[in-house]
C-alpha cells in the first residue's frame, strides 16, 4: 500500500515550505499510511473519509494499546493533511473541523533507579567492538539525556574530548552543548580507539555520511535508532530489566536523578533540549521527599519549628 499523490504531495510542501526534519517527515508518513491502510481495508480513501471514520481509526489506535502521545500526534498528523487538502481545492470541506480534541496528556515513563541503570551499563562487558560501542552508545544517552534520534545521528566531530562536551543537534536543527560526564567520555576513548570502532570500520564506505558517523553498525553503517533500541534491549535482558527499558527512559532516568541531586530545572531544560520550561516540568517528576526536603532547606519557615524557652 502506497500514499496518495495528494498525500505526498502534503509531506512534500511540509519539507519545502516549513522546513521538516526527515525524522518528523518519517513519522508523519507512517502515521498517513496506517490511516491509509486502515480505511482501505473499509473500502474507503484517506480524502474520502468523514469525521466519524477519523475518531473510530483514533479510537482503533488506543485501544490497540498506542500511546496517548502517539494517537494525538495522529490526529494532529491528519489534522494538517485536511486542511492542506482544503487549502489546495482537493476537498471542499475539512472533516476534522469536527474532530473531538484529544487530551494532551501523555503518561511518563517510570526512571530508573541508579542501581538499575549501574546494571544495565555493566552488562556490557568485554572488550569486543561491539560491547564497546553497547557501553559507549548507553552512556551517551544516559549521561546526557539525549534523544535517541539525536545520538544516532552524532558525527566524531561533535565530540570535544579535550572539554568533555557533546555538541548536539536536536529537534528544529538546534544545537546545545551538554557535559559528557567523566563515565561517558572514558566509554567514548575506549570505543572511538582501533579496537573499537576502527574495528568496526569498512574499507570502504556504503553510504555518505557513515564516514563520519560517532556510532557504527556491526556492518560498518549509521547506528539506527531501531538497532539502538535492539541493543538496549539485549543488554537489558540480561539483568532482568528489558521490559522497563528504553532509550526514552534512560532520557527521563537522567532528567530525573538530576533534579533528585539538586540541579535546578533551567539546568535540565537545557540539557533537554526543551524550547519551554513547562516541557520540562511535564517531563520530570520530582521525588515528593526531595521536594520536602529541599522546601525545608530552603524556604525561611520550612524548617521544623523549635521551641521556645
Amino acid at each position: 500500500m502506497t500514499l496518495s499523490g495528494l498525500a505526498e504531495e502534503y509531506l512534500g510542501w511540509l519539507a519545502i515550505e516549513k522546513g521538516r526534519s526527515a525524522n518528523t517527515l518519517g513519522a508523519y508518513r507512517r502515521d498517513l499510511l496506517s490511516a491509509t491502510v486502515a480505511f482501505a481495508a473499509l473500502d474507503l480513501t484517506l480524502e474520502g473519509a468523514s469525521v466519524v471514520d477519523l475518531e473510530a481509526y483514533l479510537a482503533s489506535l488506543a485501544g490497540r494499546g498506542s500511546a496517548r502521545a502517539s494517537v494525538a500526534r495522529a490526529a494532529s498528523v491528519l489534522r494538517g493533511f485536511y486542511r492542506f487538502a482544503v487549502d489546495e481545492g482537493a476537498l471542499s470541506s475539512d472533516p476534522t473541523s469536527d474532530l473531538r480534541p484529544l487530551s494532551s496528556a501523555t503518561a511518563l515513563p517510570k526512571a530508573l533507579s541508579v542501581d538499575q541503570i549501574a546494571l544495565i551499563l555493566d552488562a556490557c562487558d568485554g572488550d569486543d567492538p561491539l560491547a564497546r560501542r553497547d557501553r559507549a552508545v548507553l552512556e551517551v544517552l544516559y549521561a546526557s539525556g539525549a534523544r535517541v534520534s539525536e545520538v544516532t545521528a552524532l558525527d566524531l566531530m561533535s565530540v570535544d574530548r579535550s572539554d568533555g562536551l557533546l555538541l548536539v543537534r536536536g529537534k528544529g536543527n538546534r544545537e546545545r552543548i551538554v557535559p559528557l560526564g567523566s563515565y561517558a567520555a572514558a566509554a567514548l576513548d575506549r570505543w572511538t580507539g582501533p579496537e573499537g570502532r576502527g574495528a568496526l570500520a569498512p574499507a570502504r564506505w556504503q553510504r555518505r555520511g557513515d564516514e563520519s558517523a560517532l556510532f557504527l553498525t556491526a556492518r560498518g553503517g549509521r547506528l539506527t535508532r531501531q538497532a539502538t533500541f535492539a541493543l538496549l534491549q539485549r543488554r537489558a535482558a540480561v539483568v532482568g530489566l528489558s521490559d522497563v527499558v528504553s532509550p526514552h527512559v534512560l532520557r527521563h532516568s537522567c532528567a530525573t536523578h538530576l533534579l533528585a541531586n539538586g540541579a535546578d530545572i533551567r539546568v535540565v531544560q537545557e540539557v533537554l533540549g526543551h524550547r519551554s520550561i513547562a516541557t520540562t516540568q511535564r517531563y520530570t517528576k520530582v521525588d515528593p521527599e526531595h521536594l520536602r526536603a529541599t522546601l525545608e532547606r530552603a524556604h525561611p519557615r520550612g524548617r521544623p519549628r523549635t521551641s521556645r524557652s
